[in-house]
């Protein structure tokens, strides 16, 4: 069963959503018949490389709130953050225009290293305070998950992977999809939001159960033969 995951980098709920949804995956009595698919979108698609203007003064102004208040909605996105041990410090974060950080996940999913380079992203953005808008940063983390020097220059240079990137930015607009972690299992079920590691695994359970082919068994047992030889009755 493929599970599609779209997210943001810069979405601290993404963050949180991809550990909880790992906890429930990790619990998943399938999870051999799974496939994780990284897809792209994105909050501010019209957002420069890097803003000038701090996180909390930038959200104070998009939801025309007292900073005071910005400042607390951080804490409290801090704080749920640290209880799925991640350290969020968003007096670092400088917030920037996140699609080449998606071409990238294109490119180290052929090399099967999307999670690994998903996750090394979001840890720059949220943790660190790395400008992952800047190529010169998306070239390091991207030789940091171990993908290709050149490869990556020649990516960053070059428009490769940017159909995809919006390809699959329409596809969560055809599906309705308004905010992020968005979570769709076998093509079918979808869960929205950073759900609670039973819940996800009570979905991933329903749409396994319901998507993957079942043999009914008719007639009952008879003599057969398996991997230790053939029954002799």
């Amino acid at each position: 069963m493929q599970i599609d995951i779209w997210s943001d980098i810069a979405c601290p709920w993404c963050y949180v959503g991809k550990r909880r949804f790992e906890q429930a995956l990790s619990r998943f009595e399938h999870r051999d018949r799974v496939t994780v698919q990284w897809r792209s979108f994105e909050l501010d698609p019209g957002a420069p490389a890097v803003q000038a203007e701090p996180q909390a003064e930038l959200l104070a102004r998009k939801y025309r709130m007292p900073l005071a208040q910005a400042e607390a909605m951080n804490a409290r996105m801090t704080a749920a953050a640290a209880e799925e041990g991640l350290d969020f410090h968003f007096e670092r974060v400088k917030v920037g225009n996140t699609f080449d950080a998606h071409r990238l996940v294109h490119l180290a999913h052929a090399s099967g290293l999307q999670d690994a380079m998903k996750e090394r992203l979001m840890r720059a953005y949220l943790t660190e305070g790395l400008a992952i808008g800047t190529q010169e940063v998306l070239q390091r983390l991207a030789e940091d998950v171990g993908l290709d020097a050149e490869q990556v220059r020649a990516t960053l240079a070059s428009d490769r992977f940017a159909d995809e990137v919006r390809g699959e930015e329409n596809d969560a607009r055809e599906l309705g999809i308004t905010g992020v972690p968005f979570f769709v299992l076998g093509g079918k079920y979808g869960v929205s939001g950073a759900q609670s590691p039973d819940t996800l695994l009570e979905a991933i359970r329903q749409a396994y159960a319901e998507t993957e082919p079942k043999v009914t068994m008719l007639g009952g047992d008879a003599a057969a033969c398996g991997p230790d030889g053939c029954e002799i009755r």
